[in-house]
């Protein structure tokens, strides 16, 4: 089942798109006979992939590209007024742009700055050029924001900026359904995708992980059943899984463990007995 917002006609908007999910996620819809709206920061990547998009699109679907940064909270309102005077009704907005950079807690304050600005700041920026029209939508339309199981969990190493940033988002987007479902009269709804291994970019496939066309397939269907946390498997790790390291993290709170426990030297065997029970 299909969610009613996502039928031919509509207008569909998604960041981040020259690549992986984002890329998957418009050529998916564009075949559905969705108008299109793919961005990202990479001008020549993003012309690849309205060429791919523009390959999979259904003789009745439109297909805009603008290339437009995130974390420039004019250009999502520029973006947003092209759309609407392209497209007129946006059903689905998609904020899926990211960047992974490297930096230590304590290094690196341009990377941390950087991240903030694009992946917590980015998607507060298409929420606000995109959500206050969509709300007064007579038709229903969703939101998805792109989080991680990263921003749940908190593997340590060398990315705590990308795991800090996806737990923002998690905490945003519940916000943000929270206050949506409790608007008179509101038909639009937020949901947060989180996704599995998936091989993204120009990753090699590795035996184990999803394409990004199976984790937007996941994503549809959930979405047709109203979910808002769309946690996502893959060949490796099954739901089951997923729900226990999600029980376990949170357990560290609840149990007074120390922090990321499950890489703890003291609680790695008790994770690993709770791990298969």
């Amino acid at each position: 089942m299909m969610h009613s917002a996502l039928v031919a006609g509509r207008a569909a908007v998604i960041t981040g798109a020259a690549s992986g999910i984002g890329l998957a996620t418009a050529k998916k819809l564009a075949a559905m006979g969705m108008n299109v709206c793919i961005t990202d920061i990479t001008d020549i990547a993003l012309q690849a992939a309205a060429h791919e998009v523009n390959e999979a699109a259904a003789s009745n679907s439109s297909v805009l590209s603008i290339t437009a940064d995130v974390s420039d909270s004019d250009a999502m309102v520029t973006l947003a007024a092209t759309v609407r005077r392209e497209f007129d009704d946006v059903a689905f907005l998609m904020n899926n742009a990211v960047t992974r950079i490297d930096a230590r807690t304590w290094e690196n304050g341009d990377a941390w700055n950087r991240t903030v600005e694009v992946n917590i700041m980015g998607v507060v920026n298409g929420v606000l050029a995109f959500a206050p029209a969509m709300i007064q939508q007579s038709e229903p339309s969703v939101i998805i924001n792109a989080g991680s199981k990263q921003g749940i969990t908190n593997p340590p190493g060398s990315k705590p900026a990308y795991n800090m940033a996806k737990a923002a988002v998690i905490n945003y987007t519940e916000s943000l359904q929270h206050e949506l479902r409790n608007k008179d009269g509101c038909l639009t709804s937020a949901h947060l995708l989180i996704p599995g291994w998936t091989t993204t970019g120009t990753r090699e496939h590795q035996i184990g992980a999803w394409l990004p066309n199976q984790v937007v397939d996941y994503m549809l269907a959930a979405l047709g059943q109203s979910d808002f946390y769309i946690l996502c498997p893959d060949d490796e790790i099954d739901t089951a899984e997923d729900k226990r390291r999600v029980l376990w993290a949170a357990g560290d709170i609840t149990h007074n463990r120390p922090p990321l426990s499950r890489w703890h030297p003291d609680h790695g065997d008790a994770f690993k007995s709770f791990e298969v029970s």
